[in-house]
């Protein structure tokens, strides 16, 4: 029986914002979702769905600031930096094991390392969510709070309906993510291996 091999991914300041957020986002989805019905429950009103989005908001905005100085400032960063040469390649073939190769049996082709916390397809995914689709959900959500910012037209269009319209549309795609993110999280040696890394900052290897 072979060893097995520890790394510490999670410092305690990644879990620390991954909790803040997580619940943020949570609370985003759900109230969002109650948002766009605009229906009134007899147990939370309308007006304090909205406050409970705005201040979520704030919060993983607050949350989403100290990941990216953190990122910036300490060595977690390096993980979400693209080597192009060959990235389609390897996204495809991280693809066909995900879909096929997982199902039968085949070794992992992109094993985590010291220098790899994430597989090609992981990494495409996380740059794509938090260097692009969470900012323009912060600045389109900032704009909503203060519509008096907003241009009036685009192209003819309301730029209230615009931004709301292209915020609702991140939060779905962020809603799809976090889906898929919890199944493929719970893909290990058991389902809860990986939510016990995130809890205690080593991923078993």
């Amino acid at each position: 029986m072979g060893s097995t091999e520890k790394l510490y991914f999670y410092p305690l300041w990644l879990r620390i914002w991954h909790g803040f957020n997580a619940l943020g986002i949570i609370v985003l989805i759900i109230s969002g979702l109650s948002m766009q019905s605009s229906i009134d429950t007899p147990v939370i009103g309308f007006n304090l769905v909205v406050k409970l989005h705005n201040i979520a908001g704030i919060i993983v905005t607050l949350s989403y600031l100290c990941y990216f100085i953190g990122n910036m400032v300490s060595g977690n960063g390096r993980f979400y930096l693209v080597k192009f040469k060959g990235f389609l390649n390897r996204l495809i073939k991280q693809s066909v094991y995900y879909s096929w190769g997982m199902f039968h049996g085949w070794d992992y082709p992109f094993p985590l390392s010291a220098k790899r916390k994430f597989n090609p397809l992981q990494q495409f995914i996380y740059v794509m969510v938090m260097y692009l689709v969470v900012p323009v959900v912060i600045i389109t959500g900032i704009a909503l709070l203060f519509p008096e910012i907003i241009i009036d037209n685009v192209y003819g269009i309301s730029g209230v309906f615009v931004t709301a319209i292209l915020h609702s549309a991140m939060g779905f795609f962020i809603s799809v993510f976090l889906v898929i993110h919890l199944y493929v999280a719970s893909i290990g040696k058991s389902p809860l291996e990986n939510f016990k890394s995130i809890i205690s900052g080593w991923h078993h290897i």
